[in-house]
């Protein structure tokens, strides 16, 4: 259960602790405040003790004190006496009005008590993470900045219906794209508003269970999900690789929190589990008011967080109207034409349990109801609804009681459930007045919807309400617990003959303008600096522009519209949708599951329950010892005569068989699948490197491709998959798997190849070039195998994703340098990373340039660790990059853990050696002057970039001789096996074998030696025997 629960404690006013609650509490001054426990035993002994005083006094003292109030004090006595009266009064009414609401909620205010919470107090959301800090890119705004692509967001619809959730939704993203960020659009079914969509997003994605697991949602900066309907796509971003993708959850109904409380009840722990761990995985789970994270409180794990704002109650209000009439509504419940209504309506939190804030309001309308309910006008009346409660909470006969206290006419007191059609007594009003006090964190609902409805609203002068409304302009306030006041703003909107005023509706025409676009630019300021604070923006993707530069304040009604068109079918609320659609949301899906579950169990336990009379008992069990331990001793009787009794070998027949049946059994113990037996024989084999369940649907099978892990526990349990970390303990350490990626991988394939790859060429592909759409075809398989077949003279490296192909998400790169493309990849580092730690690799002098040039011809580069070459290449690739690796750590490795030279946010900083050594490739096959032909990876035409005849002249081919690298190697494996470290950071012997011509030798010896003395103990058995001869042990000995 999440900390900010509503179930966990409740902050008391004297607490300091407040942020550190989901849920705080907040107290006013009320009219009906309660006294301590102990203040009240303190007062009962104050007033023991005064009176107990006061009995010991002579009696002349208080002659002399009735003397004494003779005279101006009369008067004063006379006003207390006044004042203690209207008190009197007061209290009278108030106890009325309290007997009236102790009928329908003492239950839910006894157990609200129990809880902490006070009569006059309220719950208070408070996230336990802050997302809306200012700021946080403004420092990276300063900084230079080489983009060649905007931020991408894939946003994910539950639906794409055309209700007030698509259109606050399209609204924020439309807004989003104008900042600057690219939008990709994924729906788990399809819709009506699917040409709204492509407004903003171009073609949408409708998604089917097959494809849940075939996105790569490591191309986007983050990833929004509007609706619980979206839980199953959810679920493919909850495993690696893709964890580390922020993720933002919106979640608009309160259908699965109303469901809770029933899996609860049934005991189904396992599936409030199961959306907990979905909760969970978002990074944050958005709600557009404050009272649903109150009701998600059992699933919250500290990541709930509320922009207020959306069009639902304007949207409702429109669409009601559109189908219903205020008279007709009135002549239904019994109201005239020209009656006046006056609806009173308080907090949306707790309608049907605490209606506290009903009795402060009718003690505050007091002198109202006593000045206009008795009043009767000519065709008219006044009647004062009162919303609040259920049908269930008998509020009408306590009403009725309050009435004929009040000595008001007969039906000036009416009552209307909170649980019924809420918009059609909103309707009927012609005022309505919000009687709360509560301090809410949220503009009031129920006051947007009569604002909505064209109404004249009478408030108390709370902060948030004042925040919003301009006083005599969308409506009136009054100040709390002021009668006068009340009286005041009541008398301006009703005219001498007890009709509405030309100030009443002027009033109403304001209101509804600004509650139709109430708290729209709050919500897209929200979003906007939600994305800024979660995501990660990597070194090559554009900032987002400023906030300040959105200049919408309104819901873009006019897109949602046009996909309406004009016919009233189309507006109609989609309040009974969850009639509608119960049987298809995932909600009642895994419910179905559950159910089915739970009814197998019973029907398991009911069969047990039958076979009980067969079941062992413990004298069962004892008389089974007893068999077990008897049959147990003559097994090893019998074993024992085998032993001293000569065995017959059997008939050679039965002998080559069994020894059959044994090869066969060890066969199917070490079998492995099609794949390995298929690529015997084969002469490339390709390795696709990859971390996680979560890329497993994007690996391939057959001959031609072998699994990789980087991780033991995400290995694929059904194939013959590579575990790289049991080959490679460094690969253990998350820290360094994280630090170098897929060639971290290869490391692991060097090292001992020759027990695992025994073929001529060899080849890698991360699983990412599956998932960017860039991975072989099979005509380009086929190309590329027939020409590795005919490569017999010359050294190639054949590469099929080049740098910047992805998808045709990214921006375009080629009218970059290689290097120009290494520096934005690397937070504009690159070069000079590079630069140092070849310096440091070799032992340059600074005088020295140690930058490895490359062309500018125009031609194409590796990426994505997608190439084949001849397998001795490869291992030198590996010799270089070892000792560029340790090298590159060497001068990184102490700040690498905190801060990251090559890259600026929290991602690049973990991956911080992955970018470059992408691209490590193509300077060592560039001046090792290895051929570098491009294969398309859909045609399979073959492209030669970057001729060897064209680069005489910029290859420094005497730093990448393959004699000098074998010297380097040699002196850094003498190093390693004298125990003469250089530095606590060495990573070098920790990513490879380490052999120099020493070890070679030692171990030749060390062979010898175990020769000799092999030679020796034979040979002295055999002197033994010549002496003493041969002695045969006896039986036993």
């Amino acid at each position: 259960m999440g900390r900010s629960s509503l179930n966990q404690e409740i902050a008391t006013p004297g607490d300091d602790n407040n942020g550190d609650l989901g849920f705080s509490w907040s107290h006013e001054r009320s009219l009906f405040k309660r006294t301590h426990p102990h203040q009240g035993n303190n007062a009962d002994r104050t007033k023991l003790a005064d009176r107990h005083s006061r009995g010991s006094r002579p009696s002349h003292y208080s002659r002399r004190k009735v003397i004494q109030l003779r005279g101006r004090s009369l008067i004063y006595f006379v006003i207390l006496l006044a004042v203690f009266g209207f008190a009197v009064a007061s209290m009278v009414l108030q106890s009325s009005i309290t007997s009236l609401f102790r009928q329908g909620s003492e239950t839910g205010r006894r157990r609200l008590f129990k809880e902490g919470l006070e009569f006059g107090g309220s719950f208070e959301f408070v996230p336990l993470r802050r997302f809306d800090e200012n700021g946080r890119l403004d420092r990276l705004r300063l900084e230079a900045r080489v983009v060649v692509r905007s931020p991408r967001l894939a946003l994910i619809l539950g639906n794409m219906k055309k209700n007030p959730e698509s259109l606050m939704l399209f609204t924020v993203m439309k807004n989003l794209q104008q900042l600057g960020y690219m939008l990709k659009l994924y729906s788990v079914e399809d819709g009506e508003a699917r040409t709204m969509w492509k407004q903003i997003g171009g073609p949408v994605s409708i998604l089917n269970h097959e494809r849940y697991g075939h996105l790569d949602w490591s191309l986007f900066e983050g990833v929004i999900a509007d609706s619980v309907e979206a839980k199953e796509v959810i679920s493919s971003l909850m495993q690696e690789p893709f964890c580390s993708v922020p993720l933002i959850w919106i979640i608009h109904e309160d259908t699965l929190a109303k469901r809770l409380p029933f899996y609860k009840k049934m005991g189904w722990e396992h599936l409030i589990s199961h959306w907990g761990s979905a909760f969970s995985r978002a990074d944050v789970v958005v709600f557009p008011d404050f009272s649903l994270p109150m009701l998600y409180s059992v699933l919250d794990n500290g990541n709930f967080f509320v922009i207020p704002g959306s069009p639902v109650d304007v949207w409702s209000v429109e669409s009601y109207v559109k189908t219903h009439s205020k008279y007709d509504m009135r002549q239904r419940n019994g109201y005239g034409r020209d009656d006046l209504l006056v609806l009173v309506v308080g907090s949306s939190f707790f309608f049907n349990q605490l209606s506290w804030d009903y009795a402060v309001a009718l003690h505050t309308l007091g002198p109202l109801l006593i000045k206009y309910a008795k009043r009767k006008y000519d065709g008219g009346s006044f009647t004062f609804v009162f919303l609040c409660g259920n049908s269930t909470d008998g509020f009408i006969d306590p009403m009725q009681e309050v009435a004929a206290h009040l000595r008001l006419s007969p039906g000036s007191i009416r009552h209307y459930c909170m649980n019924g059609d809420v918009n059609g007594v909103l309707l009927m009003a012609d005022i309505v007045l919000y009687g709360s006090f509560q301090d809410e964190q949220g503009f009031p609902s129920i006051l947007t919807r009569a604002m909505s409805f064209g109404i004249p609203i009478i408030a108390p002068d709370l902060p948030l309400i004042k925040k919003y409304v301009v006083d005599g302009v969308h409506g009136m306030f009054f100040s709390k617990h002021n009668p006068d006041d009340l009286l005041r703003a009541f008398s301006l909107l009703i005219s001498r003959d007890g009709r509405l005023s030309k100030f009443a509706s002027v009033v109403g025409s304001s209101g509804k303008v600004l509650a139709k676009n109430l708290l729209a630019s709050e919500c897209i300021n929200g979003y906007a600096k939600l994305m800024e604070n979660l995501l990660n923006f990597p070194s090559d993707v554009s900032l987002p522009n400023p906030i300040s530069q959105i200049h919408q304040h309104s819901w873009d009604w006019n897109s949602i519209r046009a996909v309406m068109g004009q016919r009233a079918d189309d507006t109609i609320s989609t309040d009974n949708d969850d009639a509608v659609t119960q049987t298809t949301s995932v909600i009642y899906s895994l419910e179905d599951t559950m159910s089915s579950i739970m009814d197998s169990r019973n029907i398991s336990q009911y069969n047990a329950g039958d076979l009980e009379q067969d079941l062992f008992n413990v004298e069962d069990w004892d008389v089974l010892k007893e068999i077990e331990s008897f049959e147990e001793l003559e097994r090893r009787e019998i074993e024992q005569i085998e032993d001293r009794m000569g065995k017959n070998p059997g008939h050679w027949d039965e002998i080559y068989r069994n020894a059959r049946k044994s090869e066969k059994l060890r066969f199917e113990a070490n079998e492995r699948d099609e794949g390995e037996l298929e690529r015997t024989g084969q002469p490339v084999c390709i390795y696709e490197v990859y971390c996680g369940a979560g890329a497993w649907p994007f690996l391939h099978h057959g001959s031609l491709y072998r699994g990789l892990s980087l991780s033991t526990r995400s290995t694929r349990l059904s194939s013959d998959d590579i575990d790289a970390a049991s080959r490679l303990p460094l690969l253990n350490d998350s820290y360094y798997r994280d630090l170098l990626c897929e060639i971290g991988g290869m490391f692991s394939i060097a090292y001992k190849v020759d027990v695992i790859h025994k073929r001529p060429w060899i080849g890698f592909q991360s699983w990412r070039a599956s998932g960017r759409m860039v991975s072989l075809s099979n005509k380009a398989e086929f190309v590329l195998e027939k020409k590795i077949q005919r490569q017999t003279k010359g050294d190639v490296m054949y590469f099929w994703t080049r740098l910047g192909m992805d998808g045709g998400l990214t921006g375009s790169y080629d009218s970059l340098t290689f290097w120009s493309m290494c520096d934005v990849l690397n937070g504009g580092q690159c070069r000079t990373a590079f630069e140092n730690a070849f310096r440091h690799m070799y032992g340059l002098p600074p005088s020295l340039e140690a930058l490895p040039p490359m062309p500018e011809d125009g031609g194409r580069w590796s990426s994505l660790h997608s190439w084949v070459m001849p397998t001795p290449s490869f291992l030198e690739f590996i010799m270089f990059s070892r000792m560029f690796v340790d090298s590159l750590n060497s001068l990184h490795g102490n700040t690498c853990k905190t801060t990251c030279l090559l890259g600026s946010s929290q991602l690049e900083r973990k991956h911080c050696y992955c970018r470059i050594l992408e691209l490590l490739v193509n300077v060592w096959a560039y001046h090792s002057a290895r051929r570098m032909v491009y294969i398309d990876p859909q045609t399979g035409l073959l492209e030669e970039h970057h001729p060897i005849a064209r680069r005489k002249g910029f290859m420094w081919v005497k730093y990448f001789n393959s004699t000098l690298l074998k010297s380097m190697d040699e002196d850094l494996a003498e190093a390693a096996d004298d125990g003469d470290i250089p530095s606590d950071t060495w990573l070098w012997p920790l990513t490879g074998e380490v052999h120099w011509q020493g070890i070679y030798e030692r171990e030749r010896e060390e062979r010898y030696r175990e020769k000799m003395d092999k030679k020796r103990k034979i040979k002295v058995k055999l002197l033994e025997r010549m002496k003493f001869g041969y002695k045969q042990k006896t039986l036993g000995g």
